[in-house]
């Protein structure tokens, strides 16, 4: 990205309100994220609403703070209490868990944060680096190349649900049927709407994903038990020693932020895969006497830099290609949308300075994630001694002001409801809900790119793939459909070192 358009950015992320909120973006996923059960996805869901007022950058400084905050929150309680508050999370725990278990907590939480801390901005850097070829790779680009994208993004439903790839598919298909519910953006028909002028503009998103994960999360929370138990959290105090241990790894700091930053810009691949493969990596590569799966300072660093790393290679498919990678990137996604600007090349030609800024914001909240999580980790650990019956209700009432206060909308809580109750019997099947959201956002783009392209060709399918940029896509994306049928043999291999390493910590 050249420095005017830093520059722009810049000024348009230095302001008080745009810092502060990316600040508290920042502690609010620290805190969501070292909860078990609701991670930094829960946390972007929540403040969603409430940040729609907002300035553009200064909103989406708040939810890209929430993602980096909660990548690495997790770390906090799967080193205390052996509970990985996030799925990326479950990596680290392999070395962190027997680190506590050693009388070394402090120093492990202190290197899970100062790892992800500079990962992440290391995944920053890198992510900056690239924006340029991506503007110019954005000048090419028309409805037939837009079409190309947003179909590859739906196709890594496939990929998202990599664990029941058909389940996945099914609940893809029914995020796009969703998606068709209001007015024909073509034709201007009303389709689905049966009669009723709150549905003529579709559903509301925030009510969509506020409904499919925080209602259902709650209903799931209360169907497990446990709603009383308070977890048994010793004290811990952080050392600024652990930024001494951090710099003892160089190297595996590095190509661990690489490693991350390219599985993240991988649609459908994400933090857990980084996480994993970059410590198998580091572990392939240390010396004996490391002792990895036993409390390896290497093991912490390998993990959380990766992860941190991942949510800055994320944002390269979400910002450049249209194409979320996952479900937190789809609300990120969705969120820029309702802001007006659509994701994809569009933004880097026309709205440069807006990428700049968000670019610059998550490099922002890497580091008031290295201050906060130093400072406040104590705070951090009491948050998880809170019991299930007086934080559940928080998530609800959090849930409905913000769905309300969008639209004063009833109609639009009834939305949300119906959404959580539909969340909940399809997690209760095994049914994935990150396709859905996906669906959603991807559906509506990708029909109006596909028939703005037939009008262009006169009716011809021939111009996908007399385009090259187009045919290439394309390509790419029946390369990702074979590899979501057939490709599963990574995953089950990373669960297989997971397992082992597991029952060595156990």
């Amino acid at each position: 990205m050249g420095i005017d358009a830093l520059i722009e950015g810049w000024n348009l992320f230095a302001t008080p309100l745009a810092i502060g909120m990316t600040i508290f973006g920042c502690f609010f996923g620290l805190i969501i994220g070292v909860l078990p059960g609701l991670g930094p996805l829960m946390g972007i869901i929540l403040l969603l609403p409430a940040v729609l007022h907002l300035p553009p950058v200064a909103a989406m400084g708040a939810l890209i703070a929430i993602f980096v905050g909660g990548s690495c929150g997790g770390a906090v309680s799967a080193i205390v209490l052996r509970i990985p508050g996030t799925p990326i999370a479950a990596a680290t725990l392999l070395d962190g868990y027997p680190m506590a278990q050693k009388g070394r907590a402090g120093e492990a939480i202190g290197l899970a944060i100062s790892a992800s801390a500079v990962g992440g901005i290391l995944g920053g850097v890198i992510l900056i680096a690239l924006a340029p070829v991506l503007a110019d790779f954005a000048l090419r680009f028309g409805p037939p190349e837009y079409f190309a994208l947003t179909l590859m993004g739906l196709i890594a439903i496939a990929v998202v649900g990599r664990e029941a790839p058909l389940k996945g598919f099914i609940t893809g298909i029914l995020g796009l049927l969703i998606a068709t519910v209001g007015t024909d953006a073509i034709s201007n028909a009303q389709r689905f709407t049966f009669g009723y002028f709150e549905l003529s503009s579709g559903f509301h998103i925030v009510s969509i994903v506020v409904g499919l994960f925080a209602v259902s999360e709650v209903l799931f929370q209360v169907r497990g038990g446990g709603l009383t138990d308070v977890p048994n959290v010793p004290r811990v105090r952080i050392s600024l020693f652990s930024l001494v241990l951090l710099f003892k790894h160089p190297f595996n700091l590095v190509r661990s932020s690489i490693i991350g930053t390219f599985f993240g810009s991988l649609p459908g691949a994400g933090g857990v895969i980084s996480a994993f493969s970059s410590y198998a990596v580091a572990k392939a590569q240390s010396r004996p006497e490391e002792r990895y799966g036993e409390g390896a300072e290497g093991g912490v660093v390998a993990t959380e830099a990766a992860n941190n790393a991942a949510a800055g290679g994320t944002l390269i498919p979400t910002m450049a290609l249209g194409v979320p990678g996952d479900a937190s990137s789809a609300v990120l996604m969705s969120a820029l949308i309702l802001f007006g600007y659509f994701p994809g090349p569009e933004l880097f030609e026309q709205n440069l300075d807006v990428a700049g800024g968000m670019f610059l914001a998550y490099i922002v909240a890497n580091i008031a994630l290295a201050v906060l999580g130093f400072l406040l980790t104590p705070l951090f650990l009491s948050v998880l001694r809170l019991r299930k019956v007086h934080l559940l209700p928080l998530v609800v009432m959090l849930s409905v002001m913000g769905t309300f206060a969008l639209q004063s909308s009833i109609f639009d809580l009834w939305s949300m409801l119906g959404f959580g109750a539909l969340g909940y019997f399809l997690r209760l099947y095994g049914f994935p809900l990150a396709p859905i959201v996906i669906g959603v956002v991807l559906g509506p783009i990708c029909e109006s790119n596909f028939r703005r392209s037939l009008l262009i060709s006169r009716d011809g399918l021939s111009i996908f793939w007399e385009r090259e940029i187009a045919f290439t896509i394309l390509s790419v994306t029946a390369i990702l459909v074979i590899w979501g049928l057939f490709g599963k043999g990574t995953s089950r291999w990373l669960k297989q070192k997971f397992r082992r390493a597991g029952d060595k910590v156990g």
